[in-house]
């Protein structure tokens, strides 16, 4: 960092995104586009980070490298996925399953070659889509999987995001005293990730889950009453 030199005017995502659309660098256009999808996807703006992945592609597909493969791909593969799924589950459209057993499957293809670098994502993928598809036993294994996977292989950022996902999962299936255990690990892991941020976006949802329960156990309350 020390020989950098001062006089380089340093550009942010919005910068950087219209000039290499404009100067067609597929290498610049990946790293911005890789950027804002990690971030989108950790904020729960699933439908940015589909609108990044398809600009992309469209950029892709007008340059002479659309056979080019990058490693950094397997991120786009990744957030693209758990965002379509996502989408498949809030708004019920087909076309986001499709998109999300497509993802899966690029990611399955790439388990083959790298348990150390797929597996965790792998069975988040598969965990998001068996919740989809309402087969609860397997998806609440597979999101235990994926956080073991990447404990085990040091992604504490996705363990993180495993944490939070299975969390969710939880409190949205009533069981929210072992979701907010979840989403407190979550909120761990992303402050030893140095994710700050993203630890108190977690922490405000925890307060909304309490609340939400707090909210159900007066609404049983005269329920009980009047059963007894």
């Amino acid at each position: 960092l020390c020989n950098i030199d001062a006089r380089i005017e340093m550009k942010n995502n919005e910068e950087l995104y219209p000039m290499a659309e404009h100067g067609q660098s597929t290498y610049l256009m990946h790293q911005v586009v890789t950027n804002q999808m990690y971030v989108h996807c950790y904020f729960r703006e699933f439908l940015l980070v589909s609108n990044l992945g398809d600009k992309y592609r469209r950029m892709l597909a007008r340059t002479k490298n659309t056979g080019t493969k990058r490693v950094l791909d397997i991120f786009q593969i990744f957030f693209g996925g758990i965002s379509a799924l996502c989408l498949a589950r809030d708004t019920r459209e087909e076309k986001w399953r499709k998109i999300g057993e497509e993802f899966k499957q690029q990611m399955a293809k790439l388990l083959e070659y790298s348990t150390w670098n797929f597996e965790n994502k792998f069975c988040l993928l598969q965990a998001e889509l068996y919740y989809l598809n309402g087969c609860h036993g397997m998806a609440d294994l597979s999101y235990q999987a994926s956080i073991t996977s990447a404990r085990d292989h040091k992604f504490v950022n996705e363990e993180a995001l495993a944490y939070e996902l299975y969390g969710i999962y939880l409190v949205e299936n009533k069981m929210a005293v072992k979701g907010i255990q979840q989403l407190r690990m979550a909120m761990y892991k992303y402050k030893k990730w140095g994710a700050i941020k993203k630890a108190d976006d977690v922490k405000n949802f925890i307060e909304l889950v309490k609340q939400s329960v707090t909210l159900w156990n007066q609404e049983a309350e005269p329920m009980n009453e009047a059963k007894y």
